[in-house]
């Protein structure tokens, strides 16, 4: 009965023991940048401008050195009170990608910047306003970030623009079992599913077409070859836990019988 014990006791070391050494990841497997050299550097122009996509809240305020005039071309929630104007409305690009603007009527901004958004309701408002001063901003702009991150979620983007980096930052960065070569971004072009991988231990991952997030697109870090060796060894050693526990049970009854 001893021997067997011992045996037994020998196979689960080498299984906790295998296990150990299939879950550590190697530097090339964790460091980001790794092709990078000290001093390198990397030109950006930085011109990438997030366009508008269906189902795009946006807030838009119009504004003139005579508020009374633009006040038509703003939408409030309810009426304005003691001098005091009541809340601002946003609005929603519908299917078509249009937004209904007040007095102007239904305008297209699929695929448009910011930018030139406010030079198109510019032109537009010329037979009603002067020097119009217009204010936009994307009030839905969220990225997620999901799989092998130590906080997966959801995150709202405050600015105008976010980084593949900055989206893993706020997701508090890649754990140890996350794959940094292999990093998919899924992007939503109205309707259309578009699937771009990036390889973080690359330098080459600055100058990436998905480097620049645009709004609802989905970064998902897989596993990498450690994690699913551990996992695969976790289930092996579970069954041979419950294996060997069985063999003891079952010698330590056959051995009570027989005395």
């Amino acid at each position: 009965m001893n021997t067997l014990k011992t045996k037994v006791k020998n196979y689960l070391l080498i299984l906790c023991a295998g296990a150990f050494i299939a879950s550590c990841a190697s530097k090339k497997d964790v460091v980001y940048f790794q092709d990078a050299s000290d001093y390198e550097t990397i030109v950006s122009d930085n011109t990438h401008e997030n366009t508008f996509k269906i189902d795009d809240v946006i807030s838009i305020n119009v504004s003139t050195l005579d508020s009374e005039a633009s006040l038509p071309f703003n939408v409030f929630k309810g009426v304005m009170t003691n001098g005091s104007r009541p809340e601002q409305l946003d609005y929603i690009i519908d299917k078509q990608g249009n937004i209904d603007f007040p007095v102007l009527g239904e305008i297209n901004l699929i695929g448009l910047t910011p930018e030139e958004t406010k030079n198109l309701l510019k032109e537009k408002l010329q037979p009603y306003l002067k020097d119009p001063i217009i204010n936009i901003r994307l009030v839905n702009f969220t990225v997620t970030v999901l799989g092998q991150v130590n906080t997966p979620g959801t995150y709202a983007v405050n600015g105008e623009q976010i980084t593949v980096l900055e989206a893993i930052g706020l997701a508090n960065d890649l754990n140890i079992k996350g794959m940094r070569k292999n990093v998919l971004v899924i992007r939503d072009f109205n309707g259309t599913k578009v699937y771009t991988r990036i390889d973080l231990t690359s330098k080459d991952a600055l100058t990436s077409p998905v480097y620049y997030l645009t709004q609802n697109d989905v970064v998902y870090v897989e596993p990498n070859n450690s994690a699913i060796k551990t996992s695969s060894l976790d289930n092996r050693a579970g069954i041979a836990i419950s294996v060997a526990s069985l063999l003891i049970t079952t010698t330590i009854l056959l051995i009570n019988n027989n005395n």
